[in-house]
């Protein structure tokens, strides 16, 4: 059974998403759609142990095809990391939504609603654990094209516009992507990841294999929203369901940063990505960009969803961050960062869609005196404010400390100084929502309040509970970055 867990996790979202489009039923499809999900998590957690304890990775050949001549789904320490991830956010925010599902999206779409979530979770694992360039293109697409309905379900005639125009800027990406792996088979003869980082070894520095490189890189700079190529993110988290904001804030961008990551190290190799090409320069311009664009634009924000989505462009800046500081330290905060990031938007949108669960809006001055009506979901959101603010003790202080660590190992002082600098920048726009909920009173009329249903507040907790958790032991973050940075740092054959 073990052996068969790579293509598992897989095929199941797949297999349970074409049940829920016959069966429709919401009851049903939301009970297989959790179970699933759950199934994948047990099964990314399996992988790990086994990577862990006998081998450095794990590969499974389709069809029996021997790679490189099929398709080989290859898990290691950092593949498996990306499908813990994505597979554990699933599962909770699937146990957190059903209400939300049930109050903002037709009863006759639910069904087809966790059809899309289940194809949405397929192609994003997928994209993890595939070593096949082209099958890479296929799962992005999967994931992508589900991603496009499930924010245009939004109740807000404005997610349709937000979800054409994701559509356009994730056509355009994925267009780039695939242009770049077609201009590396050309040279390499070969779609294999490992074998294409092999070949391209000796001829990284030909005209073809960089016109490759670009293209794959702006395509998936495109897909993990980098500065200034973000446009797409802040409307498609501002009107999507709560659910989907939720799901797609914590994994989508993050699964894009891994296969840029695999692209950018273990394909074109860190030699030369670092010492001879321009890569490193370019994402610390675009990086601090990000950071202080995205950040000062979420001061001026009405809405609380897209002032959160800005502050994931900002959040973003910081993962690439580590790629351009090029050293083991800086990477090290970047992957860190990634499964942080998640833990803290996840549970901070979640926490917003309770309040909009409640109280029927998002905008931030309808928010007024909630705080003393809604205690447990605002002394979250402060909990998960102080997790963004990088407070020490919590998830978002750890990613951080080890940019910094980088940025000092390169003699980048004044870089310190910046990533201090922006950290108080999340405190103007978390406290502008903190100072409304609690310092003013209610509207004379107003509806009476009361926390969102229990499934919806300990959900949330849960996640708020783990960014303190994982603040404090980082054994299981660090370490498996760590060994990830490892992999992506070995040098190429």
């Amino acid at each position: 059974m073990f052996e068969q867990y790579p293509v598992i996790v897989v095929m199941a979202p797949l297999l349970a998403a074409a049940l829920c489009a016959v069966v429709r039923n919401e009851r049903w499809c939301w009970i297989l759609a959790l179970s699933v999900s759950f199934t994948s998590l047990v099964g990314a957690l399996s992988m790990l142990g086994y990577i862990d304890g006998e081998a450095g990775f794990i590969s499974y050949a389709l069809g029996g095809w021997i790679p490189p001549y099929g398709i080989e789904y290859r898990v290691d320490t950092l593949a498996v990391y990306i499908l813990i991830l994505v597979s554990f956010l699933a599962t909770g925010v699937l146990f957190y939504g059903r209400q939300s599902v049930r109050a903002e999206i037709p009863e006759n779409l639910q069904g087809w609603y966790y059809c899309m979530y289940l194809l949405c979770l397929c192609g994003l694992m997928g994209i993890a654990i595939t070593g096949d360039a082209f099958n890479a293109f296929v799962f992005m697409e999967i994931s992508s094209l589900s991603m496009y309905v499930l924010i245009a379900l939004g109740r807000d005639r404005k997610a349709l516009a937000a979800a054409y125009q994701y559509l356009i800027m994730g056509t355009v990406g994925a267009t780039m992507y695939v242009i770049g792996v077609g201009l590396l088979y050309t040279v390499t003869g070969t779609l294999n990841l490992v074998d294409m980082g092999e070949r391209l070894n000796p001829i990284m520095d030909t005209r073809a294999a960089l016109a490759g490189m670009a293209f794959i890189i702006v395509g998936l700079s495109l897909k993990l929203a980098l500065f200034p190529m973000h446009l797409w993110l802040p409307n498609a988290y501002a009107f999507a369901p709560s659910v989907t904001t939720a799901f797609l804030s914590a994994t989508a961008t993050k699964v894009s940063i891994y296969l840029l990551l695999r692209y950018l190290y273990s394909v074109f190799g860190f030699d030369f990505v670092a010492n001879h090409s321009p890569v490193p320069a370019v994402m610390l311009v675009l990086s601090l960009l990000a950071i202080f664009v995205g950040s000062f634009t979420a001061i001026f924000q009405e809405n609380v969803k897209r002032m959160l989505a800005y502050s994931s462009v900002a959040q973003i800046g910081y993962i690439t961050l580590g790629i351009a500081l090029a050293n083991g330290a800086g990477l090290v905060g970047g992957l860190v960062h990634v499964f942080n990031h998640a833990l803290m938007k996840g549970a901070l949108f979640m926490l917003v869609g309770g309040i909009a669960f409640q109280i029927g809006t998002v905008r931030i001055e309808d928010m007024a005196g909630i705080g003393r009506k809604m205690p447990l979901t605002m002394l979250g959101f402060v909990t998960g404010a102080l997790c963004m603010l990088g407070v020490p003790g919590t998830v978002g202080f750890v990613g951080k400390w080890y940019l910094a660590v980088g940025a000092i190992q390169n003699g980048w002082w004044w870089l310190v100084a910046l990533i201090m600098i922006s950290s108080l920048l999340v405190l103007v726009y978390m406290g502008r929502v903190v100072e409304i909920a609690y310092f003013r009173e209610r509207p004379r009329g107003a509806v009476e309040l009361s926390e969102p249903p229990k499934a919806m507040i300990v959900t949330s907790w849960v996640f708020i509970l783990a960014c303190i958790y994982f603040g404090i032991d980082t054994s299981f973050t660090l370490d498996t970055a760590e060994s990830a940075v490892e992999i992506l740092l070995a040098p190429k054959p």
